[in-house]
């Protein structure tokens, strides 16, 4: 059996080591530079508070208090013409602020604009559930409270989405070991074959989830295929990308990477 060392509370060690390296933020520009976010955030102001506003990467920005979330979401669908969530999740700043950022990615089709809801809540705090003005925040939500704890309000199915229901800890938190704590390790053989096998299976071993890109016997590598089992740590080929396989379909011609062309124009 495998020499085994315990990981008996490692998520109650220090929060933060050098390895979280937080990236510097992009520029950010005055609302009044876009008419129609002016204007946009002129209305939700009349409606909500807004703590801070801006742009951003060519979107608006709009940060604002937690218990307004639902009544910003709908507004901003029913009223300013934002019909899309694309995008919802949230961000572990609790050994900074010990709170969640909870952040909506919000569509204009008619407008061409994107528009970034943000709010934050404590680590014991819940949100209101936005499910019932877009069903894509099913998942969404269900995948907050599995990864990272947040309780959402009046969700129809508030239950872990991709953990098993009796998973200990949520593993997008930032106290998460990578490989696992105690609970993770010993998960599996606890499940399948009882506490009473743990002497004789030993603990789960994560490590082979490295990817080593010199590996050529379990990854294929796209542009640089090698045969099987090839030494390549003294260099590799590199081979033109081509998206046909045994010479492609008859009369079709080979799509070639070089040739490939990006359009920009939306209405195309």
């Amino acid at each position: 059996m495998r020499a085994y060392t315990p990981k008996d509370n490692v998520q109650k060690k220090p929060y933060y080591t050098d390895r979280y390296w937080v990236a510097p933020q992009v520029a950010k520009s005055d609302v009044s530079e876009d008419a129609v976010f002016a204007s946009d955030l002129e209305l939700i102001k009349t409606k909500f508070e807004v703590l801070d506003a801006f742009i951003q990467v060519g979107q608006m920005v709009v940060i604002i208090n937690a218990v307004d979330n639902f009544g910003v979401i709908e507004f901003l669908k029913n009223e300013l013409e934002y019909n899309q969530l694309s995008e919802m999740s949230a961000i572990d700043w609790l050994a900074q602020e010990g709170k969640f950022e909870i952040f909506y990615q919000m569509l204009s089709m008619s407008k061409r604009k994107r528009l970034r809801v943000k709010c934050k809540i404590a680590e014991k705090e819940s949100i209101q559930s936005i499910e019932k003005l877009f069903r894509s925040a099913d998942w969404s939500e269900r995948e907050m409270y599995d990864m990272f704890g947040v309780v959402i309000n009046n969700h129809p199915f508030m239950k872990r989405i991709l953990m098993p229901e009796d998973w200990e800890g949520f593993p997008l938190r930032k106290t998460y070991p990578l490989q696992g704590d105690e609970f993770a390790q010993w998960y599996e053989v606890d499940k399948i074959f009882g506490k009473e096998a743990r002497e004789i299976i030993g603990p789960e071993n994560r490590d082979p989830a490295r990817v080593d890109r010199y590996d050529t016997t379990r990854f294929a590598r796209l542009g640089h295929e090698v045969p099987h089992g090839a030494d390549i740590s003294q260099g590799e080929p590199e081979t033109p990308l081509c998206y046909q396989e045994n010479e492609g379909v008859f009369l079709i011609e080979k799509f070639d990477a070089e040739k490939s062309v990006v359009i920009s124009d939306r209405d195309r």
